[in-house]
């Protein structure tokens, strides 16, 4: 073998297939500040103590079973929810008898919001991100043929969770399971809504009281089900960094550890039923170790409650590749994207997966788009091998060092949120928002100027884009046939025992005595709507409104001495002075979707640009928006959209301003948009369309000719 060779000596041989250039121009610079060498050795794992444990012990950092995948794979679980309760539940027979091995579902932004299918505030909204649920009735629809005692299902829902969660506890009932016998998760996490997806209803201090009743009453009455899934998801698509959503999705677990054992329950008949949940981007070991990391991380915060069972100090999650990752340009691209994050979740130790179909960046996935995703799984299952051995990368310089590395950081940013007197304080403070948004904003300046590569949108792109088949729900007609159902319900219930039930619940969360959800179980049977269990809530608790912030000088700077930059701000300042005012420009979110990484980036970067930016609230009617846009004599209107409710609301919204004499006023739509739908957008009005992938200087200057034009016109 010859002699031994050193660091040294690979350094020396390096540098001359270099040419001499610096071996510091390969170490790469990750979001999260961690460097990244180009050669990791074992001296790189000295004081690294997480070596040489086992799976299925304590810290659980190589997984929470001993035999992982080669006893049993992880659970196939596609997200998917659409139109109506029919419509779905067929969906949903024909990929558990295509191979899915759980249910896992998505309702709309109305039933999120806590609104029923017949309320003004939820037009455009109805059964287009997900199915309507208003009642009892429909969930028993959702479920109709799908033996619940044998079938595991998944429900993301947060706001509006009690009434979901007792119509399907009610569900469950007349199909004959009973709650006990119910496995599966309900998402629960409302401080990540605070801070992120914002589909919340309360403020945090009584969500925080219903999130503790859940648990409360799911430990005693539903031993299979799991109380909470506490997600990192949501923040690494709104933006955060690794360590963010690292950090800050165990910081949440611990505060609900904490509101449970507020109700006086031990730690142990709980924290077993604890999940998590995080999603899987691009960067592939990192987001392994980011796994590995969580576990190792989960097991020391639950030292601190002193648990008397390991299950109690056990991570196990559920894990879904990134939908950011996911591009409208060249849309195939995304069936290899999604395919190298689920080899990284499976890698990583995941206990359930879904993997995103390729088009939903466009649209929600196609019957053909969704059998690629789960086969996806299914190759990664019995085609690759990876299922044979637990833990492949244990051991690896570099994924232990990332692992180690993750850990350290993350732990960092956690003893900072306890330091601020924990998660709820540090929402309310506003401090992992602004984080999140600082990242996201600069990610977005790193593809814009190309120093992050994204094939086919900054480099590699196609010329011609083919168009691909989509799923267009009919949105008038969902809600037509769900406000049916509601009045159908509403005539054959016993109003007076539905009332009875609804003041009970009302009395049970304003006095803080009873638990909420047992309360909301016998409205639920009564047949009392989801949007009237809402309400009961919303009387005793109130609604919780944010006050739009936008971050500023991130995405500025990072264009610092560019002249493409330079010469626009030059140019809209030159505009603004003939002009004799700042282009103003309101950034405007319709409807009940509370995604808002892209309504932001564009409110910070415009300003950055030094347009005058207004943040318009979160879930305006278009009446609003087009209200608060005349208050502010804007010239434009940016409406983002990500929600599928854009040949809706994008029309009603100029519609609301003629009706204002303010038809001067430029409409451009921006997010996830169809090309097919861009002709109807144009005819209705619509200025300007900008997709996903859209550069955002690109955009600036658009906006800029669409006004300096409006203004030649006028003149």
């Amino acid at each position: 073998m010859g002699e031994k060779k050193t660091v040294d000596d690979w350094a020396s041989l390096a540098a001359r297939e270099l040419k001499g250039a610096s071996l510091d121009e390969l170490v790469w610079q990750t979001p999260e500040g961690i460097p990244v060498k180009p050669l990791y050795t074992e001296a790189d794992l000295e004081g690294v103590d997480h070596l040489g444990t086992l799976p299925g012990f304590e810290p659980f950092l190589r997984g929470p079973r001993a035999t992982m995948y080669t006893g049993r794979p992880w659970t196939i679980r596609q997200y998917a929810g659409f139109s109506t309760a029919e419509a779905s539940n067929a969906f949903y027979r024909k990929a558990l008898a295509a191979g899915q091995q759980g249910v896992s579902v998505a309702f709309d932004l109305a039933t999120h919001r806590g609104y029923d299918s017949d309320h003004p505030r939820v037009l455009g909204d109805v059964g287009k991100a997900g199915v309507a649920i208003d009642s009892v009735e429909d969930m028993k629809i959702l479920f109709d043929g799908i033996p619940l005692e044998k079938i595991s299902v998944s429900m993301t829902m947060n706001g509006a969770v009690i009434p979901i969660l007792a119509s399907f506890i009610v569900a469950g009932e007349e199909q004959g399971v009973s709650r006990a016998q119910l496995s599966g998760t309900i998402q629960n996490d409302i401080l990540k809504e605070f801070m992120v997806r914002n589909t919340y209803i309360y403020p945090p201090e009584p969500s925080m009281r219903i999130i503790a009743d859940i648990i409360e009453y799911t430990a005693k009455e539903m031993p299979k089900f799991n109380s909470i899934s506490i997600s990192g998801y949501h923040m690494q698509e709104a933006g955060a960094t690794l360590v963010q959503e690292l950090a800050f999705t165990l910081a949440d677990g611990r505060e609900y550890v904490r509101a449970a054992l507020a109700k006086g329950l031990d730690v142990d008949a709980f924290a077993g039923r604890l999940s998590f949940f995080f999603a899987i981007g691009m960067n592939f070991f990192m987001e392994a170790a980011k796994l590995r990391a969580a576990r190792l991380l989960w097991a020391r915060i639950m030292d601190e409650f002193e648990p008397k069972k390991p299950q109690s100090k056990m991570l196990r999650t559920h894990c879904q590749t990134s939908g950011v990752s996911l591009q409208e340009q060249d849309p195939y691209n995304n069936v290899v994207r999604t395919a190298f994050e689920a080899m990284s979740a499976a890698l990583g130790g995941t206990q359930s997966l879904h993997t995103n179909s390729f088009d939903e960046a466009i649209a929600l996935p196609t019957e053909f788009s969704a059998r690629i995703a789960r086969n996806t799984q299914l190759i990664l299952q019995h085609e690759t091998g990876v299922t044979r051995v637990v833990d492949p990368l244990a051991g690896s310089y570099y994924v232990e060092s990332l692992t180690n590395e993750l850990a350290e950081k993350a732990w960092e940013l956690i003893e900072e949120v306890e330091a601020l007197g924990g998660m709820t304080k540090a929402v309310n403070d506003g401090l992992p928002k602004r984080l999140i948004e600082e990242a996201a904003t600069r990610k977005q300046a790193a593809v814009d100027r190309g120093d992050e590569v994204i094939v086919g949108v900054n480099k590699y792109r196609l010329e011609t884009e083919d168009e691909i088949e989509i799923l267009d729900i009919d949105n008038k007609a969902v809600r037509e046939a769900q406000i049916a159902r509601i009045a159908k319900t509403k005539r054959q219930r016993d109003p007076q025992r539905a009332e009875e039930t609804l003041a009970a619940l009302r009395e049970v969360a304003r006095s803080g005595q009873g638990n909420i959800l047992e309360a909301a179980v016998e409205a639920a049977r009564a047949r009392a709507t989801l949007g009237e269990i809402s309400d009961a809530l919303r009387d005793a608790f109130g609604d919780h409104a944010a006050v739009p912030k936008v971050v500023k000088k991130v995405y500025g700077p990072a264009y610092e001495g560019e002249p493409e930059y330079e010469t626009l701000v030059d140019r809209l300042r030159e505009f603004s002075a003939t002009l004799g005012e700042t282009p103003r420009l309101l950034v405007a979110k319709l409807g009940q979707d509370g995604h808002d990484r892209g309504a932001k980036i564009i409110a910070s970067a415009f300003g950055d640009i030094g347009f005058d930016v207004v943040a318009g609230p979160l879930f305006q009617t278009p009446e609003e928006a087009a209200e608060l846009a005349v208050k502010n004599k804007v010239h434009v209107i940016g409406m983002s959209s990500l929600a599928a409710g854009h040949k809706t609301l994008a029309p009603q919204l100029i519609e609301a301003l003629k009706a204002r004499g303010a038809s001067d006023i430029i409409v451009v739509v921006g997010g996830v948009i169809p090309r097919q739908d861009y002709e109807f957008l144009r005819e209705a009005g619509v200025a300007a369309i900008f997709g996903p992938g859209s550069n955002v200087l690109d955009a600036a200057r658009s906006v800029l000719d669409l006004i300096a034009g409006h203004r030649r016109n006028v003149a």
